[in-house]
């Protein structure tokens, strides 16, 4: 398999490559080495096939876990052992929490759709990284930073809706004569969220992936299984982080002065 590759490589070969090839012409503009303008990164078809994987995986796990809540008298009595159902209400119970101490339970209820879906395709993407073979969608920065910029536009919209054209004041500072000083500083605060957001996902990630497969290639038996322990924690903690902040930001945006 060749450096950085993928299965893709090995089970679709050339006609893997031309779709490589062919996707330096789609969307936005590149450069002439393939670098995306936007993202300063070689165009991976691997990680979009890869989230693309993702996708199909959620929403599978999506429709069995609703098939199975939806007669009650199936969930009345928790399975005795670990299985897709408790796995599911294990990281939405999690993010629920979470988001209930951070923005009550009204919000917490009706954003729990955007932020549980973060955590369930940021987790199996990470994941991805942890199978040979395999490439995490989310160490490739045009997909971390795509989903950042849900998160800051959902922030902002948000926010004027529950506040109006008031919702901008919180960008003058507490003290009018500061204007001045804390409007830049504010407008780069908020610009910077969704680029640190998805560098830091995207970097954690890829530093992850690298230690793994450094481990797996020189070693490949016993010694790399303390990696994989390492890597587990890895991908629930940047799951958890990119969440907990996505909360944050949208907890703050919609909060009232008076809380």
């Amino acid at each position: 398999m060749p450096e950085h590759g993928t299965w893709f490589d090995v089970l679709l070969g050339t006609a893997y490559t031309n779709l490589q090839r062919a996707a330096s012409v789609l969307g936005l503009p590149f450069s002439e080495d393939g670098t995306s303008w936007i993202a300063h990164q070689p165009i991976q078809i691997g990680h979009l096939l890869l989230f693309g994987l993702v996708f199909f995986i959620v929403v599978g796990v999506a429709f069995r876990v609703s098939s199975r809540v939806a007669d009650p008298k199936k969930v009345l009595i928790p399975d005795a052992r670990f299985t897709l159902l408790t796995f599911s209400e294990l990281i939405v119970g999690t993010t629920y929490g979470m988001m209930t101490d951070m923005m009550g339970a009204k919000a917490a209820k009706y954003f729990l759709p955007l932020i549980g879906t973060c955590a369930f395709v940021i987790f199996f993407s990470n994941v991805m990284g942890l199978i040979p073979g395999f490439l995490p969608p989310t160490s490739n920065l045009n997909v971390t930073f795509g989903m950042a910029i849900v998160i800051f536009l959902t922030t902002h919209i948000y926010g004027v809706r529950e506040h109006g054209l008031k919702y901008f004041k919180h960008f003058l500072g507490p003290w009018l004569p500061l204007a001045p000083l804390m409007l830049p500083i504010e407008l780069i605060s908020h610009a910077v969220r969704p680029i640190t957001l998805g560098v830091r996902l995207m970097a954690n990630m890829t530093a992850d992936h690298l230690v793994v497969g450094i481990f797996i290639g020189l070693v490949p038996f016993v010694v790399p299984i303390p990696m994989y322990l390492m890597g587990v924690i890895v991908v629930t903690v940047q799951t958890l982080v990119f969440c907990l902040l996505s909360a944050i930001y949208i907890s703050f945006a919609i909060a009232h002065e008076e809380h």
